[in-house]
């Protein structure tokens, strides 16, 4: 069950929403942003955060302030990036027993790489939910340069036709990243990682199989035993 908090982003602005769903046999917590378009109950977030607590998976969810205030703009990286060193602090207050990573689904795993190449105290590790790697239809990878900095390990969980994320494109750049990186493609997938209904595939066993590797990536490194 979904526990209703609220995080304080940063002197001079108001307190933002968040949920944590924290299963009592929880080996891991994953502070988990939204993207641009959708806030912390977003379906797809609902639905993450229910399959990664099945697996032992505590989640802290939370809104970024232009989704707290019902803004159509985001926010700049500047206050995104103090929003999730927010949620990272107070993720590690919450839960000074678990090891945490972080990331989120598109926007807000861009903005949780961007406060890491910084400085992210705490995180162990990050997870992206579809990286977005260059707006659709004009490839690129320059979003991806601060990653260079960023020291932790990285998971990218991409679908082969998300189209913030051209496939060779993202290749390469978890190939320039070397061992920090690991990537996990869905066949047939979008940036929603909505599947085509002739892939015979469900939803739920596509969050299965992003769950599944999450779990694996961060045992692997983290060193909890099954």
């Amino acid at each position: 069950m979904s526990e209703d908090l609220k995080i304080l982003p940063g002197p001079g602005r108001g307190a933002v929403s968040a949920l944590i769903d924290r299963p009592p046999n929880a080996w891991l917590l994953y502070v988990l942003a939204h993207g641009a378009g959708a806030g912390m109950r977003h379906r797809f977030l609902e639905s993450m955060a229910g399959a990664l607590a099945d697996r032992g998976v505590a989640t802290l969810r939370y809104q970024f302030p232009c989704m707290e205030t019902g803004s159509r703009r985001p926010d700049s990286p500047a206050i995104a990036e103090a929003m999730v060193q927010a949620a990272v602090c107070e993720a590690l207050e919450l839960s000074p027993s678990l090891p945490v990573v972080a990331g989120g689904k598109s926007f807000g795993g861009r903005m949780t790489s961007g406060a890491a190449a910084r400085s992210l105290p705490g995180a162990q590790g990050l997870v992206f939910l579809g990286f977005p790697l260059h707006p659709p239809g004009r490839p690129g990878t320059s979003r991806a340069d601060h990653l260079d900095s960023v020291e932790v390990p990285m998971l990218f969980l991409q679908g082969t036709r998300d189209q913030f994320a051209q496939l060779d494109l993202i290749t390469g750049v978890c190939a320039r990243l070397g061992s920090r990186a690991a990537l996990h493609l869905i066949d047939g997938a979008d940036h929603s990682f909505g599947v085509p209904k002739r892939s015979g595939r469900s939803t739920a066993s596509v969050m299965d199989e992003l769950a599944d590797t999450l779990v694996q990536w961060a045992r692997s490194f983290i060193g909890v035993a099954d």
